[in-house]
């Protein structure tokens, strides 16, 4: 029996509203779902929203009360899915919490509405969001499976840098793999966010629960990131699906630019200057930069007359479809991406053929299976609208808000390392990026390696987590 399914990665900014934002989220699945996608993953914060460049008046020893104001704002944005500060866990799941009288669910509705549009639509949503238990906001992410609703939610357990003095730490016990059957192919899944990527143990505890679907919603845009999620494919055998936000200066929130204190509220004095936006406190997981260093070159939203008509790409790949695969790059330049548009704004994005350079010498994978059809590599001319982006400065992107605060980067990558699907860089209007995979190719891939099992030394090492079974879900 074939385990063949359909998966996407949204590259979707917060919008200014929580309701604008579920809206716009209820009509990506929608799009999604008439091009025959199961599993769709939205980036960290999505709802809710990151709130990047934001310095919430803090300093070392000090808080200011615009910095307060700051955080006001962006607590009533956060969303409340009627959990408990600690987490309820599986009485969460199964909705065993106590209900306030007079009311029909706990929180404030937005479980219900993932939960519909899940439904509506015939697509498992994975979605990352800010969430707001308590007086406490943690970054989260919850699994929502078009026929029981939400069959799990997890909270990142070590925000960083920043995020640490808006973000509480999120349980261990969250690290839960949820097990499910789409579309009659069983896969067992879980995510980690961001970072946490970059936290070993971490990663090993999701591969001890035999992944074979890993899912990394992000807020890092930078070139690092692909070699992480190509390494993470290959460690853990499982096909990992990365999304993050592409975000000008202008999507940004209005209060992240400047919030009034309580205090020229109730003197309706005008509000206090903008917040920081020298980029000397970026909470976009990297390393805060001085006014002093380069910045960063920006670059121009593409057009389809960038294209160079005599670069090789992909034919459009129409909905349902296979994409290509990329054969290892082993050149250091940044790669451009041809992407090619197919129907309802979804895009394939395929590094430009003329940078590539593949590190298999056949047509064989390294073990000697010869390439399925989904695994072939097209080298036709690119059509007409197939549209090219490089990283070159732009002079003017600072007008107007156009300034690229984060480049996007999303990306598909197969059990094997391979990018199946991006980076797709620099591009903001609710994209997807779709790959058809073949998820017996995680099972071809043990023979190699399984790091949780036969690769383990389990006589010699072991990783306890508190409060986390981390044997394969049943």
């Amino acid at each position: 029996m074939s385990k063949r399914l359909t998966l996407a990665v949204s590259q979707s900014h917060t919008l200014p509203t929580t309701s604008a934002t579920l809206s716009a989220l209820s009509s990506t699945a929608r799009s999604a779902s008439r091009s025959n996608v199961h599993l769709l993953l939205f980036p960290e914060a999505y709802l809710g929203g990151y709130p990047r460049t934001c310095d919430f008046g803090a300093t070392v020893g000090s808080r200011s009360d615009q910095g307060r104001e700051q955080f006001l704002q962006y607590y009533h944005n956060a969303i409340d899915l009627g959990d408990t500060p600690r987490g309820a866990g599986d009485d969460w799941v199964e909705r065993r919490l106590e209900v306030a009288k007079g009311k029909d669910y706990r929180g404030d509705g937005t479980r219900e509405e993932l939960e519909k549009v899940a439904r509506e639509t015939g697509v498992f949503l994975v979605v990352g969001l800010v969430e707001r238990a308590g007086g406490s906001l943690y970054c989260g992410v919850v699994y929502v499976c078009p026929r029981e609703g939400c069959v799990g939610k997890r909270r990142k357990v070590m925000p960083t840098g920043s995020e640490r003095l808006i973000w509480a730490q999120g349980s261990p016990s969250t690290l839960k793999a949820i097990k499910t059957t789409i579309s009659g192919v069983e896969i067992t899944l879980a995510a980690a966010i961001c970072w946490e990527n970059y936290m070993p143990l971490l990663r090993y505890s999701l591969y001890s629960q035999n992944v074979n679907l890993y899912l990394a919603p992000t807020a890092d845009a930078r070139d690092t990131w692909l070699p992480l999620m190509r390494t993470i494919a290959c460690e853990s055998r499982a096909y990992v699906l990365s999304a993050n936000q592409c975000v000008r200066r202008k999507h940004l929130s209005p209060w992240i630019h400047g919030a009034p204190s309580r205090k020229e509220m109730d003197n309706k004095q005008p509000p206090m200057p903008a917040a920081n936006t020298t980029g000397t406190d970026i909470h976009d997981d990297t390393t805060a930069t001085s006014s002093t260093e380069e910045p960063i070159p920006k670059t121009p939203q593409p057009t389809a007359a960038d294209s160079a008509p005599g670069d090789p790409s992909p034919s459009p790949l129409r909905s349902g479809a296979t994409p290509s695969p990329i054969k290892q790059r082993t050149d250091r330049r940044r790669r451009s991406s041809n992407l090619t548009p197919i129907p309802d704004n979804h895009f394939l994005a395929l590094p430009s053929e003329s940078q590539e350079i593949s590190a298999l010498d056949d047509d064989s994978e390294p073990t000697g299976k010869p390439k399925t059809n989904a695994q072939s590599h097209h080298d036709i001319s690119p059509p007409n609208n197939t549209i090219t982006t490089t990283h070159q400065p732009d002079p003017d992107s600072s007008k107007d808000g156009e300034e690229l605060v984060c480049r996007g980067g999303s990306c598909i990558i197969s059990p094997s390392g391979d990018v199946l699907a991006g980076p797709l860089w620099d591009l903001e209007d609710e994209l997807l990026i779709i790959g058809d995979v073949d998820f017996e190719d995680c099972e071809r891939g043990r023979l190699d390696l399984d790091v949780a099992g036969s690769y383990s030394r389990n006589d010699a090492f072991e990783l306890r987590v508190q409060g986390l079974d981390l044997s394969p879900p049943p």
